[in-house]
């Protein structure tokens, strides 16, 4: 495993690595997960895009939290947030087995991310049997959760996978969902069609598992975005306007 990570990391961030000019105002932490010389130049090309770090200082990722990186995808997220948690946190990196069947590569990144960082553990199950540990300080999904509504699933499917984050969070943490938007009032039809889901759908599922909305953030919004171009077409790869919200399970 590569253990020089953190310290290698943390160097960066010191000379400046972490490069632009809101990583010169970023919580050291976060500064240094950007900077971390461990990440692949691919995920750095799509930092201006995704702005993983003002995403994460929002969400108040700190060293020393438990967290889980909900479907986890390439871990472009599980990379950065073992370095912003650092030694003494953990990330849970979890891959649905339904993805690992779909497409094996979703298995073999699982492998060399959490084999990459100490702080990183693999988790995998079906998607209706998510199984996360107690105690976690917060989970956060990217641009995943419409795929708790593609037709292969359950029609409970997200109604399970949000019982087990509450269930897992520990009282008082925090539920960060970021996902495409699909046209308000479009139902259920987007997730499968063009991978995007309504903000208002996401919000009442959510709070139907006991959590409480409490804050939003335009930092990926995006006005040009129709909302109706499926996520993966050439014209709106990397270019859609997306939700950011907070929920937090109540004390």
């Amino acid at each position: 495993m590569i253990r020089k990570a953190f310290a290698s990391a943390l160097a960066a961030a010191a000379l400046g690595g972490a490069g632009g000019a809101w990583a010169a105002d970023a919580p050291a932490n976060i500064a240094a997960a950007l900077a971390d010389a461990n990440r692949p130049a691919a995920d750095k090309a799509r930092d201006a895009a995704r702005k993983p770090g003002e995403l994460l200082a929002w969400a108040g990722v700190k060293p020393g939290q438990q967290v889980a990186d909900l479907i986890m995808g390439g871990g472009y997220f599980t990379r950065i947030l073992s370095v912003a948690v650092g030694p003494n946190g953990r990330v849970y990196a979890y891959q649905p087995d339904e993805f690992i069947r779909f497409q094996a590569s979703y298995g073999e990144d699982q492998k060399k991310v959490a084999g990459a960082y100490a702080n990183i553990t693999a988790v995998n199950g079906t998607l209706g049997g998510l199984d996360l540990p107690d105690g976690l300080d917060m989970v956060l999904t990217v641009q995943n959760y419409h795929d708790l509504h593609l037709t292969p699933f359950p029609k409970d499917t997200a109604t399970k996978v949000n019982a087990e984050v509450f269930k897992s969070l520990k009282p008082g943490g925090t539920y960060v969902i970021v996902d495409h938007v699909a046209p308000a009032g479009s139902g259920l039809e987007p997730p499968m069609k063009t991978h995007r889901i309504d903000p208002a759908i996401v919000k009442q599922e959510v709070e139907a598992a006991g959590f409480r909305l409490e804050a939003q953030s335009p930092m990926l919004k995006l006005e040009s975005d129709p909302h109706t171009t499926n996520v993966f077409d050439a014209s709106i790869r990397g270019k859609t306007d997306q939700f950011v919200m907070k929920f937090r399970k109540p004390k």
